[in-house]
């Protein structure tokens, strides 16, 4: 077997965007970084979605949605209203302003026009089970171009939009980092959001405060 260092994944460029849907009465959405287009003729583009988001298994009968495309000007209350939350217990779109903030699309789906440079309206073809994910492959049903700012990549986001952690003293919490009782330089990052929790140990029921994924998601890095 060859080298397995796992900072070479970190190395592929992904963007940022919304992923709604809707079923019944109920509006929904997630964060993802997946959307690519795979074929020109027919276009289509295909995303890969968490089955443990709201938004999976809504989209699975649905089988209609929006990608709304975050640009650099997506500040990280669109990342906390989408991604770190869960649509099962609550409903994203509360305190959200129709027509300033989002607007429905001929399909009647949502799509953000907070932070978004474009839009790519589709219907679901074809779905292939990953495990932890789905793929869905989809046909492009409209699509349309918000503002010419620049589309947001992960890069961007940790680098500009999330919020730098600052330096702590034990058993504080400051920003999104909190200090382990044991101290020490140790850091476990969460791969989701970039959420930093400081101690020798990450507790193995943890679960991040921001994303609420567990410790499986987080990397250990020593500072």
């Amino acid at each position: 077997m060859g080298a397995m260092n796992k900072k070479a994944m970190y190395k592929l460029s992904y963007g940022l965007f919304v992923l709604s849907t809707k079923l019944g009465d109920k509006d929904n959405g997630c964060i993802t970084n997946t959307a690519i287009q795979v074929t020109s003729e027919p276009n289509q583009i295909a995303f890969a979605v968490n089955k443990a988001n709201l938004t999976h298994d809504m989209l699975l009968e649905s089988k209609v949605f929006n990608i709304s495309i975050l640009s650099e000007d997506a500040s990280f209350d669109i990342f906390k209203r989408f991604g770190f939350q869960s649509g099962r217990e609550v409903d994203k779109y509360e305190g959200y302003a129709l027509d300033k903030d989002y607007a429905v699309a001929e399909n009647g789906i949502t799509y953000t026009l907070e932070g978004t440079n474009s839009y790519i309206s589709g219907t679901v073809e074809q779905t292939v089970d990953l495990g932890s994910h789905t793929l869905f492959i989809c046909k492009v049903t409209a699509m349309d171009v918000l503002s010419e700012t620049p589309s947001a990549t992960y890069e961007y986001y940790q680098n500009n939009i999330k919020p730098k952690p600052q330096d702590i003293a034990v058993g504080e919490k400051v920003g999104t980092i909190e200090k382990g009782e044991e101290g020490g330089t140790t850091v476990w990052r969460c791969l989701i959001c970039g959420y930093e929790w400081v101690g020798e140990e990450l507790p193995d029921d943890f679960i991040c405060p921001l994303c609420k994924h567990p410790k499986s998601d987080f990397e250990k890095i020593v500072k």
